[in-house]
């Protein structure tokens, strides 16, 4: 059964942010709901697209006139298309600097766009960032809170089975294909990679030939939640390494992927200094990367990765969608001892692992156990989330979680 709406974390910060800011910019990905959002939350207000040609003539014709005749309180979407109006908007701002929630902007090409709100509207613009759906989020549970933030621990229904976390992480989370669950994920997918990389890619100048481009995805994506050697992957590829370093710069401003970097401490050791990337969508790595079905991702190699890809996306999202900057990083020494993820918090810093399991043991603790007695601020317990329903302890410091409950 389609579903008209799914409620958004980011509705809280964005309210939050209109009664502060004389502007709010909302970005993300094409795709993740911004436009739907934002007409969903401020229905009332006036909206305009600048996605039409002839609209966004009109803004760069005559800038003034334009926001005169569309005077705040306003959506402006598509604002990445028409940058030129952010200085214009400054002005109108200004005269008005007390007033809030004057200007509601949403853009998909981060790269471009923050460069002109950076350089336009510094100390006058709330930043919002809203990735495909959550977990959470997709459980109309989109307030729940993290396990370790010590509020009630939220739960109804039934734990989702393995099998279901599989069919779901093929799908992914962009709202379109969660609204109709029976349109075709695979079809979905591939007209948005194909649509992503002819407008918001070419749009960049750092990319000139998109088949190659196309061939950088794919080989990025099997190295999904591996530690990532620009240098290999450029000469696999035969590109050179300047270009790979552009082009995984332009995948992280479009909110494409989110890399991940060692944290450093002084444990005596020499950590690895190479960073993880992971892609923000599941079902965008497993189309990238070929999965089809359930059974062949589950069984396949790259089944871990697809794990730590959900874990690491459903953290960074509870944080950007509450309207915080997640501090995200990961542990691992030249000895090979690792933890997938060090959440820093308030408290101290939460150490996560994730496996592709329903049985959890005691082993898979390990790491945490190592990082615990090396790193300073690690806080107990730290989690090991899996694909089963069992929360149980694994050991000194460390209990396992249920995907479900993270």
């Amino acid at each position: 059964m389609a579903v008209s709406y799914v409620p958004r974390t980011l509705e809280r910060a964005l309210e939050k942010a209109r009664r502060s800011f004389p502007a709010v910019v909302l970005t993300g990905p094409r795709q993740s709901g911004k436009t739907t959002l934002l007409r969903r939350r401020f229905g009332a207000l006036r909206y305009v697209s600048l996605e039409p040609p002839d609209v966004r003539a009109a803004a760069l014709a005559d800038p003034r006139g334009f926001l005169a005749h569309w005077a705040p309180p306003v959506i402006l979407d598509e604002i990445q298309h028409a940058p030129e109006l952010l200085p214009f908007i400054k002005e109108a701002v200004d005269e008005r600097r007390s007033r809030t929630g004057q200007y509601l902007l949403s853009g998909s090409q981060n790269l471009l766009l923050m460069r002109s709100v950076s350089e336009s509207l510094a100390g006058r613009a709330a930043v919002l960032r809203l990735l495909p759906l959550s977990r959470r989020e997709l459980d109309a549970q989109p307030d729940a809170p993290l396990p370790w933030e010590g509020r009630s621990r939220r739960r109804n229904g039934t734990p989702r089975s393995p099998g279901e976390f599989w069919r779901s992480a093929l799908r992914g989370g962009y709202p379109e294909i969660a609204a109709h669950p029976r349109r075709d994920a695979g079809m979905w997918l591939a007209s948005y990679v194909q649509t992503y990389l002819e407008r918001d890619v070419r749009a960049l100048r750092q990319v000139g030939d998109l088949g190659q481009f196309q061939v950088f995805l794919r080989a990025l994506a099997a190295r999904s939640a591996q530690l990532l050697n620009l240098a290999d992957l450029g000469r696999d590829l035969g590109l050179a390494l300047n270009t790979v370093k552009a082009w995984l710069s332009v995948l992280e401003a479009t909110h494409q992927v989110i890399i991940l970097r060692p944290y450093f401490a002084n444990v005596g050791k020499r950590l690895v200094k190479t960073p993880k990337v992971y892609f923000t969508d599941t079902g965008v790595l497993c189309y990238l990367t070929g999965l089809k079905d359930p059974q062949h991702a589950a069984s396949g190699p790259l089944a871990g990765a697809i794990a730590e890809t959900a874990v690491v996306t459903e953290v960074a999202k509870a944080y950007w969608h509450r309207g915080q900057e997640p501090r995200l990083w990961f542990w691992r020494t030249s000895t090979g001892e690792e933890v997938d993820l060090l959440v820093e918090t308030a408290s101290g810093i939460v150490a996560v692992e994730a496996k592709a399991t329903a049985t959890p043991a005691p082993p898979m603790a390990q790491g945490i156990v190592r990082a615990r007695a090396l790193v300073r601020g690690i806080r107990s317990p730290g989690y090991v989330v899996h694909l089963g329903d069992s929360g149980l302890p694994l050991g000194p410091g460390a209990v396992a979680l249920p995907l479900g409950m993270l």
